[in-house]
């Protein structure tokens, strides 16, 4: 085993190959490199068991040999690598003698140029190829107010005079030849633009995603992902040869990935040519061409076939397996995606546009355009009804179950408790987000990477609420980032800041763009559209009005500002905006290519049936549990009024006047009337307090409970959290209430089953846990929290008039049965029971006193029958609950 000198910045490290070398801004690692494009735990290098290797730990900037991102390769004397950056990163330079005397180099030279041959074979093809002729030249757009457009023209406005003056170009395009030079500039860096010369040359479309997919499918070759992308990195398989798939470092294809489990999956190539791929009960899940595994289970893949282990996607060619690792850098586009609703009305119409890798793009048009309705549509929450979208050239809607975890969503609202502290928040967050194995360090380092990412870290102690509304804003990014997502979709992040921070955000993700991710922003604002790649504008009834370079969006439309083009948009509605767009030739330099598959209707699989959690339900339900007490926790003020409600009620049931309490009047011809009017204070009371404990807690939590759903968060764990917690809560405010309001009482010597305080308190606490979980049930049913208190206030008073103590119940046809239905009855029956208020109320009928009501029968049966129904309720209700929550869940989850 030989030793390797590794070189950075003037210092030498002699490596020993016994053991692992970790490299990064950590300064417990091995390697410290302090610069920002390095992240926190950037690399190993290790001894490979024939030669040395170097391998990405998933860094967000990424690992470089001679330009080219790596995952993992063999490095030996006289080579480089780049860290953060291809060409100006911290540079490591190795030297030393190879193994068995040959320079470890060769074979890494070797692979590279495997990996490399398939890039330039497809560079001089395209080279060679003869340009597509350039389109046939339209007349300028124009648009609303300028020269000689009417209201009448679709197809064919006036074009503008400024066309024909120099300076611009011809063709028919009506944009400035300097605007087309920048936007050029600004793309360079990207590949598929960078051999191509000025756009008035080139091909429409050339090298953008999904250039000659089939309908619906949408993959490049056999489904591969990435369409002819070359391969990260490959693996020789061997007949019998068992290759174990995982996180840790003893597996013989390490994925640095912590969506991966320690021990995830393995291969195995039998004598008889199949292979064979075997879930190792992995958190996340193995995936084959989109669709899990079941836990545990195994199947024979062929070439056709693709697996999925967490951001990798493995594939067989020959007696190689192939590895392609999702570091970002993705296609995404969409093709004629329509939404229709109730009646067949159209609210998203025929959309079609594709965005190249490492790009930002900005979603613009007036209000009921679409905007939200396509971001929904395009993360896979609610998928169209025709059209498809293409995440790496897969079907986002039929590999959901395996592409959500690369998919981040940033709703309008924040996705985190605002009462926790920023460290706090993302450290529960990542306990639920990723696998059961992953070690609470491991965890904590990646919280603390993306807070020095965005620059966080300085606020990692502050409560959420006390942020300003950018940095909020940046904590849900942060959230986000955790498992690195490829994609990130952010709706209106910037409604309601004032310009700096308007522009501060609007940097944020054009870097988070250039770090190697793709972003797309649905906005209000256009103070900042310049920082996007590409600026996609909806019209009125769900159209694409425009999609291109933002620099050249006002001239196609001919307008000065957007605030022109908006009033355009409201004063010509029935204008057919679509059709010019689609008549222009920015529509055939940006998506006529996309555009030419016809439409294909949905059918979407139903991944949720065997999507997997990243954590078990145990631990997911454990750790909402802390969270939601820790959230309860730092709401003193929450906290104080949980415990003063059911005092202040307790209390007032002392100012009854009672000279016997709630025990029968010692002369058996007298009765005690007083006893039902405080039963009646104390069952009211704790129905409005259990009711009142739970109302508006799933409506305050409905768009983080979404985006945690779509991540693997469990339904029935979530609830589940509720009612311990709130049930915990509840009770003690019904201890409260009883220990007040029955401590001064006068109580019967004897109860039916246990002392008559315990009874009682059993009863009160169990209406309270009923009328919670009826809480839980408005909470669920209503739009905003607005709306809880109305019903809040209606549930309390209807269960005052069906105790039974206002007015006879029983007996009556109707009201007897309506009132079976309300919780106080049966709280009320179980209390009478204890203390026979049969008898010691006043007879409903005083002529025959025999008269009483079945459920205040002083008898053990009657008072285990009323707690059973109770109960029971509370339990029906939970059912109910965990119904009205499938409402709140992506939509692609429930079909």
């Amino acid at each position: 085993m030989p030793e390797l000198v590794l070189e950075l910045n003037g210092q030498t490290w002699t490596l020993d190959p016994s053991r692992a070398y970790t490299l990064g801004r950590d300064p417990q690692g091995d390697v410290v490199i302090e610069d920002a494009r390095v992240s926190w735990r950037h690399a190993t290098v290790r001894w490979g068991g024939r030669s040395w290797v170097i391998e990405d730990h998933g860094s967000t900037n990424g690992t470089y040999v001679q330009g080219r991102r790596l995952q993992q390769l063999e490095v030996g004397p006289g080579m480089s690598v780049h860290l953060g950056n291809a060409t100006d990163g911290p540079q490591l330079n190795f030297s030393g003698e190879g193994a068995a005397g040959a320079p470890v180099s060769t074979a890494a030279d070797n692979m590279y140029s495997a990996q490399t041959v398939a890039p330039e074979a497809r560079q001089g093809a395209a080279q060679a190829a003869p340009p597509q002729a350039a389109p046939q030249a339209q007349p300028g757009p124009g648009g609303p107010g300028a020269p000689g457009w009417s209201p009448q023209q679709t197809q064919q406005p006036q074009q503008p005079q400024h066309q024909q003056q120099p300076g611009w170009q011809q063709q028919g395009s009506h944009v400035p030849q300097q605007a087309h030079q920048q936007a050029a500039q600004a793309q360079a860096p990207q590949a598929q633009y960078a051999q191509q010369g000025p756009p008035q040359q080139r091909p429409p479309q050339q090298g953008m995603p999904g250039q000659g997919q089939g309908p619906g499918h949408g993959a490049g070759p056999q489904g591969v992902p990435g369409g002819d992308r070359s391969p990260t990195t490959f693996h020789q398989v061997a007949v019998g040869r068992v290759m174990q798939i995982g996180r840790a470092l003893e597996n013989d294809l390490v994925v640095s990935d912590l969506q991966v489990s320690r021990h995830h999956a393995e291969f195995r190539a039998s004598p008889d040519g199949r292979c064979e791929i075997r879930d190792l009960g992995s958190h996340n899940g193995t995936y084959i061409n989109g669709q899990p595994l079941p836990k545990g289970g195994s199947a024979v893949i062929t070439p056709q076939d693709t697996v999925g282990v967490g951001h990798s996607t493995f594939r067989l060619v020959g007696d190689r397996l192939e590895e392609f690792v999702d570091t970002g850098e993705v296609s995404f586009s969409a093709r004629h995606l329509t939404v229709k609703v109730d009646g067949g009305k159209v609210i998203l119409n025929n959309v079609t546009f594709g965005v190249p890798e490492k790009s930002l793009i900005g979603v613009i048009g007036p209000s009921g355009s679409g905007k939200s309705t396509l971001l929904r549509a395009l993360t896979g929450y609610r998928p169209a009804d025709v059209g498809e979208v293409l995440y790496d050239n897969r079907n986002l809607y039929q590999h959901f179950a395996e592409l959500r975890q690369r998919i981040g969503l940033v709703p309008q609202d924040d996705i985190l408790h605002k009462e926790l502290k920023v460290r706090t928040a993302l450290r529960l967050a990542a306990k639920l987000r990723f696998p059961g194995d992953v070690a609470d360090a491991e965890r904590n380092a990646r919280v603390e990477e993306v807070l020095a990412e965005l620059k966080l870290d300085i606020h990692a102690t502050k409560k959420i609420t006390s942020l300003s509304g950018g940095q909020r804003k940046r904590v849900s990014v942060a959230l986000e980032l955790l498992t690195k997502p490829s994609l990130i979709f952010l709706d209106e992040p910037t409604s309601g800041l004032d310009p700096g921070m308007d522009r501060d955000v609007m940097q944020l993700l054009r870097g988070l763009a250039d770090d190697g991710r793709t972003v797309l922003v649905v906005t209000h604002s256009v103070a900042e559209l310049q920082l996007c790649d590409k600026l996609l504008v909806m019209a009125p009834g769900g159209g694409v009005a425009y999609f291109g370079p933002p620099e050249e969006a006002l001239n196609f439309f001919g307008y000065d500002s957007w605030a022109d083009v908006f009033s355009a948009f409201e004063n010509y509605r029935d204008y057919d905006w679509m059709g010019r767009w689609q008549g222009s030739q920015h529509y055939q330099m940006y998506a006529a290519d996309l555009d030419s598959v016809a439409p294909q209707a949905q059918q979407v699989s139903a991944p949720s049936a065997h999507m997997q959690k990243p954590q078990s339900w145990g631990s997911q339900l454990w750790t909402l549990i802390r969270r939601y007490v820790s959230v309860i926790a730092s709401d003193k003020g929450f906290m104080a009024l949980m415990l003063i409600l059911p005092a202040v009620l307790g209390v007032v049931s002392t100012v009854i006047p009672a000279e016997h309490g709630l025990a029968p009047n010692p002369n058996p011809k007298l009765s005690n009337s007083a006893a039902g009017t405080i039963m009646l204070i104390l069952a009211v009371g704790m129905c409005f307090s259990g009711a009142a404990n739970s109302v508006r807690e799933l409506i305050k939590e409905r768009v983080i409970y979404e985006r945690e759903r779509a991540t693997g968060l469990s339904r029935s764990a979530y609830l589940m959290s509720k009612v311990i917690v709130l049930g915990l809560v509840t009770a003690v405010q019904g201890g409260i209430i009883c220990a007040i309001g029955l401590t001064p009482r006068k109580l019967p010597e004897d109860g039916v089953i246990l002392p008559p305080a315990l009874e009682v308190c059993l009863a009160v606490i169990a209406l309270g846990f009923t009328s919670m979980m009826f809480g839980l049930i408005i909470s669920s049913l209503v739009k905003t929290a607005e709306k809880t208190m109305p019903l809040l206030v209606m549930f309390a008073i209807v269960q005052v008039v069906f105790t039974g103590v206002l007015f006879q119940i029983y007996g009556k046809l109707g009201v007897e049965q309506l009132a079976w239905l309300m919780p106080s009855r049966w709280a009320v029956g179980a209390s009478g029971a204890t203390l026979d208020l049969a008898h010691t109320m006043p007879p409903w009928d005083r002529d025959n006193p025999t008269d009483l009501d079945p459920l205040w029968e002083n008898s053990t049966g009657i008072w285990a029958l009323d707690m059973f129904v109770l109960l029971a309720m509370g339990i029906a209700c939970g059912f109910v609950v965990a119904r009205l929550l499938r409402r709140h869940e992506p939509e692609v989850m429930r079909k």
